[in-house]
């Protein structure tokens, strides 16, 4: 299994959603940069923020696309095809409604299920072969209110749980970038 070589959070530019559903995968990409003690600097033209982590024998990139959720290809594609990172060696990690929250679960391709992020990164790469990583946000139960929904802030025991689910992802973190997806999935998916 590649290892992986650059982590992208999706979400929306913007302080108006920087507390929304929608912005999970920023929020892991977030810690993981405050653990390796880096800073997300504007990259224009990669159309987002990057910070780059070299610790312990990793080097990988940490993307935020500042294209919106719809256009978060554009961004992935620019900096993969610059630094000739192959689709399976890149993590994406965005907010998932068919997991609870406070539940965290890796895979290796798939469709988009609908999440606008996901269609556009399958569009860009041209593929649907890279890893992902999917932070449970819980559904609203009703599909006409998904998109108020994501584009809203959790509740406090709701925030705390995503917040419990980064933690225990960025645990399993170095077997992620070392490309040991199988021993991060079974440490990941069998935390209590």
């Amino acid at each position: 299994m590649s290892s992986v070589k650059l982590i992208v959070g999706l979400g929306n530019p913007g302080q108006q959603y920087v507390q929304t559903r929608h912005n999970a995968g920023f929020w892991f990409v977030e810690d993981v940069a405050r653990q390796y003690g880096v800073q997300f600097r504007p990259e224009t033209k990669f159309l987002g923020e990057a910070a780059r982590v070299q610790s312990s024998g990793f080097d990988v990139w940490l993307l935020k696309p500042m294209t919106y959720m719809n256009r978060s290809g554009q961004s992935i594609q620019a900096l993969a095809k610059f630094y000739k990172i192959a689709p399976e060696e890149i993590l994406v990690v965005h907010d998932e409604l068919d997991l609870e929250p406070g539940v965290a679960r890796l895979k290796k391709g798939g469709g988009h299920g609908g999440h606008n992020g996901l269609r556009d990164t399958i569009a860009a790469l041209g593929t649907k072969e890279f890893q992902r990583l999917r932070l449970g946000i819980g559904h609203p139960g009703d599909s006409k209110q998904v998109v108020d929904y994501v584009l809203k802030a959790p509740s406090k025991s709701e925030q705390a749980a995503i917040e419990t689910a980064i933690d225990e992802a960025g645990r399993v973190l170095p077997e992620v970038l070392g490309g040991e997806m199988e021993k991060a999935m079974n440490r990941l998916h069998t935390a209590t």
